[in-house]
């Protein structure tokens, strides 16, 4: 995609293209370090590994984009399954465009390769979680066809929760 002022490309990343690998831990670091991301750095364990640890990982997708040669944009996607549909799930894990490239379309783009992936390996639904707090990026995910979802409109919405392991 060119837009009037920059070349714009998108990629499935070979994460053992040190320019991919590169990519994602510097996206990912600017990521991390924003408020939505946390606001910490990434650890130099992290850093270090990400790459590899994500390469060797089957059914992880990593998706770049460059606007005129440089990173830009990231989102990082992982295999689920769906018990109810017997299907794969392409879980979105992560979004990041960097401060620069914001509000050129590139996670309009970077969402579209994802849903491309997901119809390849047969997924029946992309999955994401957001913070209720981030509105710019609830609006996008909605204008991309994205919903909170519930599987009983009685029982309400579906939350997302954790347990941080040792």
């Amino acid at each position: 995609m060119t837009t009037p002022n920059h070349r714009i490309t998108v990629v499935r990343a070979n994460l053992h293209d040190p320019l991919h690998a590169q990519a994602l831990v510097d996206l990912l670091d600017g990521y991390a370090c924003d408020p939505m991301g946390g606001g910490e750095p990434l650890p130099p364990l992290t850093r270090a590994n990400l790459a590899q640890a994500l390469a060797s990982r089957p059914g992880t997708y990593v998706i770049l984009a460059f606007c005129d040669g440089q990173a830009a944009g990231l989102l990082n996607a992982i295999e689920g399954f769906s018990t109810f549909a017997c299907k794969p799930i392409l879980n979105v894990h992560d979004v990041a465009v960097a401060k620069a490239f914001q509000g050129q379309g590139l996670s309009r783009l970077l969402f579209a390769e994802a849903e491309a992936i997901a119809r390849e390996i047969g997924a029946c639904k992309l999955t994401l979680e957001v913070l209720n707090g981030n509105t710019l990026a609830k609006a996008a995910y909605s204008r991309f066809g994205y919903a909170p979802y519930a599987l009983d409109a009685q029982m309400g919405q579906a939350e997302f929760w954790q347990k941080l392991l040792d």
